[in-house]
């Protein structure tokens, strides 16, 4: 209920227009949710995770577009998804992967302004009754658990 209402949502599309993806890293790696932190970018729990382990990788500069990466930005986003991916398959046996990014609203970004990448980690048989009949995804486990599992499994 928290996404759909809208909060964390920025006011704007400044960086100054409380961007959440921009006040994570001022916050301790526990508070935020922070997994990883590289030079340019980070790893961060999804605060409203698809399934257990829902990460994203981020640059820290506000940018809402691939294109206005730089090329360190876009090789370090690539090396954290692939250290989230070698994470997860040790923290939680993880089977396969949905990773991608909504550019702009009109794709689905949730937060278009600040560019984000999603690594879902999937199992065999993840999707049960709840999501398909109740409209309802069920989580296991709390985030700041996740967080822990998954930052003692990321790769160096």
């Amino acid at each position: 209920m928290a996404y759909i209402k809208g909060e964390n949502k920025p006011t704007g599309s400044g960086a100054d227009d409380g961007c959440p993806f921009c006040e994570i890293p001022k916050l301790t790696d526990a508070e935020g949710l922070v997994v990883s932190r590289g030079t340019v970018t980070y790893a961060v729990l999804n605060l409203y995770p698809y399934n257990s382990g829902h990460l994203m990788v981020l640059p820290y500069r506000h940018i809402a577009d691939y294109t206005e990466l730089t090329p360190e930005e876009t090789l370090e986003l690539a090396d954290l998804t692939k250290r989230a991916m070698v994470a997860l398959r040790k923290a939680s046996g993880a089977q396969g992967f949905n990773i991608g990014m909504n550019q702009g609203s009109v794709a689905g970004a949730g937060i278009a302004a600040h560019l984000h990448q999603h690594i879902v980690p999937r199992w065999g048989g993840d999707t049960n009754f709840m999501p398909v009949v109740g409209r309802t995804k069920v989580l296991p486990q709390l985030l700041s658990d996740t967080r822990t599992l998954l930052a003692n499994a990321w790769p160096t």
